[in-house]
């Protein structure tokens, strides 16, 4: 894959372990079915699986599922070439409950630490990172050092190019979450576009209230703040507009991922140059159809799945329960 990339997603990547039973607790699961996992490699596979030139930034360990992982991101079209074989640590693992159509609790093995967590800066390749259209970076990959420090000097790198921030608030991944809010501020001064549920905004702007938060980050400098609302909808804003675009309806199988769709399928509508609502729209979709299914990265939905869903909403609405950014959790 040429080394021009639309897209380099920086994050976690790892192994999704998610039941095949439905409304059981972990110890009463039978069997597990076993996928691509982790929200930065699921937004870089979202963006290839709508024709977008992806690479994943992150690390696996020297084990099989290091080895499974990079297969499989070379499979769905994503670039390996920036993942990190990171000796003596093991490649993550991620269990979750399935309670539909709202409750899916998640349980991340990474301990003592994992291989997306061992960034160094001195590996980074900054040609790379300042050659790509875009640059998508995630919240929970500041919050340990080295990868911190990778993280801020691939933005820096940039040079003044497009960054797209997910906020991807996971407080158990910080020693302290108060380190929180200062370094998603300094992060959001590289950024042009910011993304996030409402707990997310909350840690980078210190606002529930959508519309607050929004503004807020606008002030930090972003171009485009873009606030998942639940069952009310998306909320995206810029300096000269403002629009709320309500959510898919769909029978929910697994929330988590849904968020991850909803970041490829605004990569590519940002990428695009597609009016703010028309890409929102199409994300919701994206959204909405990973929802309806129980894995992530093998889940996310084509260009023509996302217009079919788009053309005929109601054909789903009899489902019953609003996800899409309905459902704001990610894995």
């Amino acid at each position: 894959m040429s080394a021009a990339y639309d897209v380099i997603t920086v994050g976690r990547v790892g192994v999704d372990l998610y039941p095949e039973q439905s409304g059981v607790g972990l110890a009463d699961v039978r069997s597990f079915a076993k996928s691509l996992g982790g929200t930065a490699s699921n937004v870089a596979v979202a963006g290839a699986r709508l024709g977008l030139r992806t690479a994943l930034l992150s690390g696996v360990g020297d084990d099989p599922f290091g080895g499974y992982v990079r297969g499989a991101l070379r499979d769905f079209g994503v670039d390996d070439a920036l993942v990190t074989t990171v000796p003596g640590v093991q490649t993550p693992v991620v269990f979750c409950e399935l309670f539909p159509p709202d409750d899916f609790p998640i349980y991340f093995y990474r301990r003592p630490v994992a291989p997306d967590q061992c960034l160094a800066p001195d590996r980074l390749d900054r040609a790379a990172v300042r050659a790509a259209r875009a640059l998508w970076i995630t919240g929970s990959a500041l919050a340990v050092e080295p990868t911190r420090s990778t993280v801020f000097a691939a933005l820096e790198a940039r040079e003044g190019g497009e960054v797209w921030f997910d906020l991807d608030w996971r407080p158990g991944f910080w020693a302290d979450p108060a380190e929180a809010p200062d370094l998603y501020a300094r992060a959001l001064s590289y950024a042009s576009v910011a993304v996030g549920n409402v707990a997310e905004a909350e840690v980078a702007t210190g606002s529930r209230d959508p519309e607050t938060a929004a503004g807020l980050l606008l002030r930090h400098g972003v171009r485009t703040a873009i606030v998942k609302q639940g069952p009310a909808g998306v909320l995206g804003r810029t300096a000269r507009e403002q629009h709320v675009v309500p959510p898919v309806p769909v029978k929910a199988v697994n929330g988590l991922g849904a968020g991850d769709a909803f970041g490829g399928a605004l990569c590519a509508g940002l990428l695009s140059g597609a009016p703010l609502p028309d890409t929102l729209r199409a994300a919701n979709a994206a959204g909405a159809l990973v929802a309806a299914r129980l894995a992530c990265a093998d889940a996310m939905p084509t260009r023509a799945e996302i217009d079919a869903m788009l053309a005929a909403p109601d054909a789903t609405a009899a489902a019953g329960a609003s996800t899409g950014t309905g459902v704001e959790e990610e894995a």
